[in-house]
């Protein structure tokens, strides 16, 4: 089947994400997880690329993106993704194909899902019960959000645009649990 570029718009926001095949294994141990952390730490740029969130789960991933230039999103993720299952087939002995097919896209298309979008992505290790708190999870940059940790992609000023300090956003996150109408609100946004 020939590949089919999606249109992707300098200055939008997208949710990227996708599945290890069979809903397998994507990340192995914690260097795994170190290693695509440290991979888009050295593409994002290069692609104008905007980290704003993600997640890195043991069998799927999350990723809000903003395309800060003409340079589509999908070459990063490529270019990301082809790097870590290369050496991740290489250090596991492995081959074959490792995700559920080409990584999958949703534009948010409104500003005010965005913060919806984020919490949705740092709440989803606690949905998935392999933790209880989301900054019990590493592998996600909640605690960037929460000011816990310096940024380990970007800037971080995603944040402080959107909430006054650390702590409200904490505030907002948990109060997903008393407030569960937000997940209804994104759900043209979120995993289909």
């Amino acid at each position: 089947m020939p590949y089919r570029e999606s249109v992707f718009t300098s200055g939008h926001y997208y949710h990227i994400y996708n599945r290890g095949a069979g809903k397998g294994r994507l990340f192995f141990n914690p260097g795994n997880y170190h290693y695509l952390l440290e991979l888009a730490g050295r593409y994002y740029r290069r692609y104008g690329v905007r980290v704003i969130a993600y997640c890195l789960m043991p069998s799927h991933y999350h990723f809000l993106l903003c395309q800060e230039t003409d340079e589509p999103l999908s070459k990063f993720i490529n270019a990301l993704f082809n790097a870590y299952v290369q050496a991740v087939n290489n250090q596991q002995n492995r081959s074959g194909t490792m995700f559920e097919g080409r990584f999958r896209h949703k534009w948010i298309d409104r500003e005010e899902y965005l913060l919806h979008l984020c919490r949705y992505i740092h709440l989803n290790p606690v949905q998935a019960k392999l933790i209880l708190r989301p900054e019990d999870w590493p592998y996600s940059n909640y605690l960037e959000f929460i000011g816990r940790r310096s940024c380990v992609l970007g800037e971080g000023s995603f944040i402080s645009e959107h909430f006054l300090t650390p702590e409200s956003y904490h505030r907002f996150v948990q109060g997903y649990q008393e407030n569960d109408q937000a997940n209804g609100l994104i759900g043209d946004y979120v995993w289909d």
